[in-house]
């Protein structure tokens, strides 16, 4: 399998640690890049931000236009028909990329799953079912896809991972309820979720930097 292209920014060298921020759709690598300046991560360890881009394909629900996405959305109603297999398809591409950077040198345990929208819808996929241990999940502005199977194809690995979930109360792409049922299903399986909220639409909040902060600076601590 073909690695995907990624933009990559390490905080200082030789870092120990490494962070994986997948787009939404129709983005690219690119769109997550300015924020890096933005945290605070004074109290982390060198870090790699790994920004891969999606394939493009035909967006069903986009009239086929063709644009970089992790899977393809059948139907505006997204609990209605999902795409199994091109979600399978991109897990695998995700997985690959957290095997690099192990091979890299980067401890299982030191890496994050960053994804916004499609990306956080991904960054779950993946994260919940990677066999070995990661540091944690950030999951904004999106939902649990393929939730019927998760409890039969998660990873104990991964049972006590921190996940960070980030919503705007007015998101009118992925509902602010569709994104508290994801939540509420990821508690009652027993995972540590760390549940924000704030005043925007499908976007960023400079307070959800804050708190993407805070959370990497707790799973990613320098001791």
């Amino acid at each position: 399998m073909t690695v995907l292209p990624c933009i990559e920014i390490e905080t200082a060298p030789n870092p120990s640690a490494a962070v994986i921020w997948l787009h939404g759709l129709g983005a690219d690598g690119n769109d997550f890049v300015p924020i890096i300046p933005q945290l605070n991560l004074s109290e982390c360890p060198a870090i790699r931000f790994v920004f891969p881009s999606a394939p493009s394909m035909a967006v069903t629900v986009n009239g086929g236009y063709v644009m970089p996405a992790w899977y393809d959305i059948t139907e505006r109603d997204i609990n209605a028909r999902e795409d199994l297999a091109g979600i399978h398809k991109s897990a695998a591409a995700i997985s690959q990329l957290i095997e690099r950077e192990a091979s890299r040198g980067i401890a299982y345990e030191k890496i994050i799953l960053a994804g916004f929208s499609q990306g956080c819808a991904m960054s779950l996929q993946v994260g919940l079912r990677f066999p070995h241990r990661l540091a944690g999940i950030m999951a904004l502005s999106g939902y649990l896809p393929l939730a019927n199977s998760l409890a039969l194809e998660r990873s104990e690995a991964n049972g006590k991972t921190p996940i960070l979930m980030a919503h705007g109360v007015w998101d009118a792409v992925i509902t602010l309820e569709r994104a508290e049922a994801s939540a509420d299903i990821l508690e009652k399986l027993g995972y540590q979720v760390d549940w924000n909220t704030y005043p925007m639409e499908h976007s960023l909040h400079p307070d959800e930097l804050v708190d993407i902060s805070r959370f990497l600076s707790a799973v990613l601590s320098k001791s």
